[in-house]
């Protein structure tokens, strides 16, 4: 019987094994891709190692986990080993009462431990950074290690301190040299499990930081709502660092184990000198990441923070304006307006927001934002006039253009035909003729856009009737079409040909064609979403001034050009959106790059807070009408 079962069993391991391992190949692999895709293998190349190399973001965010992680490792411990040998000599009410209070911390969920230290920190008014986070970290390792330790402790005799001391020893020799051997393999399975907990950990650290200081998990995050393999990259060092770490951790008692005092003395010798080029590699980041400085530039040693959407920055603006102005920039970023506003709507302090066009209206109206001083600016006539006086800021007082574009329909050539795509317009989108071939965009405002102009309705109506038409409208798409909501992934799934059609940014579609020939890009005559996105300066910025240089940069051809062509939505500096979809252009021959403007059925989102209210509502209904229809 046994043996019958054996094969079973190693079947059953391998395949374990593999799902648990074959993700991490994958993500491996693919960190040597030559292309953009995160799903394609198109041939070997280091490309994505050697952005990451160059990625202040990337390689600081690297040295603020590890750091974070070591000193939040060896504090915890320490604090944990203490508390748990305390504990251990206290009574038993006490002692109970404190491991139940000790396992909350591990029981509650994730979020609830982040929203109480973010709290925390604001009730104190303690401003989020660096410390914060390195404090939520200690607090959330330290039961971690008390809960490894404490078993440990139970097992031994309870005499076992007493009869060091009566051999002579004091109270701290009977600790460190009786009790402290006998628990080591605990105190190291905590500190392991700290270690662990603390380069994996990402709710927290996200709701405690602030000031731009990232670890990886918060990087990772903000890059993977865009294209960009440099996260295979980042991911893959990673786990190398820690695969090294816990070879060092198994193998060295084994070696130690073998060699004589000698050897041991020798062995520490060569420690030194590792020691010493691990803390040069440390040196080496920061010297990587310092600017030169020069009495010439002026805002020399200043700081300006911006809040921006992840992956919404060219690769070398930042370096450019800091290496011009001496100016540090620290960026943080957010994947939602809401995100943003709540932030705002609380007190925190940035120099530069960039918002979208409904959301600045919301701002203004709600006086969080300040004029822009106009003598300071010498952009607007480099803009499109086409961005220019728009209903959420008809003067531009507020605002500077950043980025635009529409939300249309890309479509596989191949699959789709144009005449079905002009008949229907976005009632392509109940074509059973598609079923199965779907994507529609997770995101409120688009998808009752679309079914509201597919039902010859404004997408600003205030109609509660028009909205519930809109309701059924998509209830009927997502139970008869068999249709899939995505969000961002449908760059990368589209540009592979995944489905035949879905809804998108413009700016998501020139990057699909500019991958994929097969795709195109197409908007209704019934009109569509005319959006932007522009920088503003909220009323508590600390900097305006140099916040008004950075927005005239940014606005200007280099930093404009560098931000286009790298993000790939439309710039509002006329000269770059001439020159990238001219001839030779990097978004040559790519309809989506160019936002349309002829069109009288095309709208700018106006903010109204009831409405938003109804469609938030009815479009939670939605998703859970497709849930019910999978």
């Amino acid at each position: 019987m046994k043996k019958g079962k054996r094969p079973f069993g190693k079947v059953l391991m391998i395949l374990t094994i593999i799902f648990f391992y074959l993700p991490i190949v994958y993500m491996v692999i693919f960190s040597f891709n030559d292309g953009k895709s995160l799903t394609s293998f198109t041939g070997f190349s280091l490309r994505w190692y050697k952005h990451m190399l160059e990625s202040q973001d990337m390689m600081t965010a690297l040295y603020t986990t590890f750091s974070v992680a070591l000193i939040a490792t060896f504090v915890s411990t320490i604090v944990g080993t203490i508390a748990a040998i305390g504990l251990s000599k206290a009574k038993k009410i006490v002692r109970d009462v404190m491991e139940q209070v000790n396992n909350l911390p591990m029981m509650n969920p994730e979020i609830v431990t982040a929203i109480g230290f973010m709290l925390l920190f604001i009730t104190f008014k303690i401003e989020k950074g660096y410390m914060t986070m390195l404090l939520a970290h200690i607090a959330f390792c330290i039961p971690y290690v008390m809960l490894s330790v404490m078993p440990k402790i139970r097992s031994l005799d309870p005499n076992l301190a007493d009869a060091a001391m009566d051999l002579g020893a004091t109270p701290w020799k009977a600790l460190t040299k009786v009790i402290v051997p006998q628990i080591t393999p605990g105190i190291v399975s905590g500190a392991l499990i700290a270690f662990t907990m603390s380069v994996d950990d990402f709710i927290i650290s996200y709701f405690v930081t602030g000031r731009g200081v990232k670890n990886l998990s918060i990087v990772v995050y903000t890059m993977s709502k865009r294209v960009n393999p440099s996260i295979n990259a980042v991911s893959t060092l990673v786990v190398v660092i820690i695969t090294i770490a816990l070879l060092i951790i198994n193998i060295a008692p084994l070696l130690a184990a073998k060699r004589s005092s000698k050897d041991v003395i020798g062995k520490r010798r060569r420690i030194l000198p590792a020691a010493l080029v691990c803390m040069a590699l440390i040196i080496g980041i920061f010297a990587v990441n310092m600017r030169g400085t020069g009495t010439a530039r002026p805002f020399e040693g200043q700081t300006l923070h911006i809040y921006n959407w992840g992956e919404y920055t060219g690769e070398n603006i930042i370096g450019d304006f800091e290496e011009e102005t001496g100016a540090t920039v620290v960026m943080e970023n957010f994947d939602s307006n809401e995100q943003m506003y709540i932030k705002v709507a609380n007190g925190e302090s940035y120099d530069i927001l960039v918002p979208s066009d409904y959301m600045i209206q919301r701002l203004i109206e709600e006086d969080y934002l300040q004029k822009l001083d106009k003598s300071k600016l010498d952009c607007f006539d480099k803009l499109s006039d086409a961005v220019l006086g728009l209903p959420y800021d008809p003067d531009n007082d507020y605002s500077v253009p950043y980025f635009w574009g529409t939300v249309g329909i890309v479509y596989d050539k191949t699959k789709v035909d144009l005449e079905d795509l002009e008949r229907e317009g976005f009632n392509i989108f109940l074509d059973e003729k598609y079923k199965g071939d779907v994507y529609l965009y997770d995101s409120e405002r688009d998808s009752f856009m679309m079914a509201l102009k597919a039902l010859g309705y404004s997408m600003n109506t205030e109609n509660e009737a028009e909205l519930q038409e809109a309701y059924d409208w998509l209830v009927q798409c997502v139970e008869t079409m068999d249709t899939e909501i995505v969000t961002d992934e449908i760059i990368d799934n589209m540009a592979q040909g995944r489905k035949a059609l879905g809804l998108i940014y413009s700016g998501d579609a020139s990057y699909v064609m500019a991958e994929n020939e097969n795709m195109g890009y197409y908007m209704p005559e019934s009109g569509t979403n005319l959006w932007s996105d522009a920088m503003v300066i909220p009323k508590n910025a600390k900097n305006p001034e140099l916040a008004h240089a950075f927005i005239n940069y940014a606005s200007d051809y280099d930093g404009a050009y560098d931000n286009s062509s790298y993000v790939g939505y439309t710039s509002a500096n006329q000269e770059v959106m001439d020159v990238l979809s001219g001839e030779g252009g990097d978004y040559e021959g790519i309809n989506a790059y160019i936002p349309r403007t002829d069109n009288e059925n095309d709208e700018v989102f106006v903010y109204n807070e009831d409405t938003k209210k109804i469609i938030s509502d009815l479009w939670s209904r939605v998703k859970i009408a497709a849930s019910n229809a999978g």
